[in-house]
């Protein structure tokens, strides 16, 4: 099989999957009481879903758990797409909550120049694991994170990256935020 990816060699892809597949395994480890309550669950849910689903409690905390696992490896499989940017050239993965909270920040060596002339020295990046994470109050907020990081530095340029989305676009992305809106955000 030939190799046609250029930013990352076979060998390291096939560490990045190991390291997410050994990031699952982790997460198999047995359950009791002690750890399926570390979890926030609403009792109130539980009651409406055994009495509508007709299901034991032995039951019904194993579909939780299995919830549990399946939410934790969904994010696991966001941080596959987000560290994968580690292997392109003068990008690099913020830890969690650092550098403004950006998935992913590339510098290109030289700038990018655009067509009016202005260089773009870094690009940040906010990335969604699927085109449904995104409520309007999460699509305000991070709308609001770029337009602040647009008026800090002008020369950067942000993105929005839904890695599967319902379908391939290039848009301008804008949101009906109010003055009132933008501001509250900002100085919160």
């Amino acid at each position: 099989m030939n190799w046609n990816i250029n930013f990352i060699s076979q060998n390291d892809f096939e560490k990045h999957v190991e390291n997410t597949i050994r990031y699952f395994g982790t997460k198999l480890s047995p359950y009791d009481l002690k750890r399926f309550n570390l979890n926030l669950i609403d009792p109130i849910k539980l009651i409406f879903d055994k009495s509508i689903f007709n299901k034991s409690w032995y039951n019904l905390i194993n579909s939780e758990i299995s919830r549990q696992r399946d939410k934790t490896n969904t994010n696991e499989i966001g941080y596959f797409h987000q560290r994968i940017f580690r292997y392109i050239k003068n990008c690099r993965v913020p830890d969690n909550g650092q550098e403004g909270g950006w998935d992913v920040i590339f510098e290109p060596q030289d700038g990018y120049e655009i067509s009016n002339g202005n260089v773009i020295n870094t690009i940040y990046i906010e990335i969604k694991n699927k085109h449904n994470t995104m409520n309007s109050s999460s699509a305000g907020k991070t709308y609001i994170k770029m337009q602040n990081q647009l008026l800090k530095n002008e020369s950067c340029a942000c993105f929005l990256v839904e890695a599967i989305a319902n379908c391939s676009q290039n848009v301008v992305w804008t949101t009906h935020t109010t003055k009132s809106q933008l501001l509250a955000m900002l100085s919160s």
